[in-house]
């Protein structure tokens, strides 16, 4: 492990985390509705910020996992979305596992409601999500994303239903968005596909670093 066993993890103001991601994460924004900021620090410099907020549909997810063994959805309060990374090249190599462990884990000690973590991966910009199988999450959805566009400016953003951006002239970039789901509790279960990672490289939705892997 290295240093990685030297980070410490620990909560961080938002106006830190959030400018901390647009330096570092590759699309320079933050998303506003991130709610929980953790600082990855290695002797005392900010190397990585983790954050967790509520999904914009989140009443449409609930239904992904059960957190009792009534078969019962989701709660509201049961789950977050880790929803923005950002790690700097100061971080010793492959020490973001950890890091998303430490996080979990001070989750599950100060808010023990929150039962699992959803999280998606940008396989048209920049990864397929190794980071989330290293550790230890679930994926269970591998989809087209048809919503990511490039404009004539070259600003590459998400086109949504509800946006009043002007998308005249825009290219849409093709590649694949990868659901992951991190089960805290072990109350809870999946009430959704449990996708092999194999699959991954099967559907032609491998990528590392914005770069197109495999199949």
């Amino acid at each position: 492990m290295g240093r990685a066993k030297d980070i410490i993890v620990k909560v961080i103001p938002s106006k830190l985390a959030n400018e901390f991601v647009k330096r570092h994460h590759y699309s320079g924004k933050v998303v506003n509705n991130s709610v929980l900021h953790f600082g990855a620090f290695l002797d005392g410099k900010l190397g990585g910020v983790m954050q967790y907020g509520n999904p914009i549909d989140k009443r449409n997810v609930l239904n992904l996992v059960e957190t009792s063994n009534k078969g019962f959805n989701s709660k509201w309060n049961e789950m977050l979305e880790l929803n923005r990374m950002a790690f700097s090249e100061i971080l010793p190599k492959n020490s973001e596992s950890r890091c998303i462990a430490v996080s979990i884990r001070l989750i599950k000690k100060n808010a023990p409601q929150v039962k699992w973590i959803l999280s998606f991966a940008d396989g048209t910009q920049c990864g397929d999500g190794t980071i989330y199988r290293a550790s230890g999450f679930k994926l269970t959805a591998i989809n087209k994303n048809n919503t990511i566009v490039k404009l004539p400016n070259g600003q590459v953003m998400a086109k949504h239903g509800t946006s009043k951006k002007n998308f005249t002239g825009a290219v849409r970039l093709p590649g694949n968005q990868l659901r992951y789901i991190y089960l805290i509790s072990k109350n809870s279960s999946l009430n959704c596909a449990n996708i092999p990672f194999s699959k991954i490289k099967e559907a032609g939705a491998g990528m590392y670093k914005g770069e197109k892997t495999g199949g």
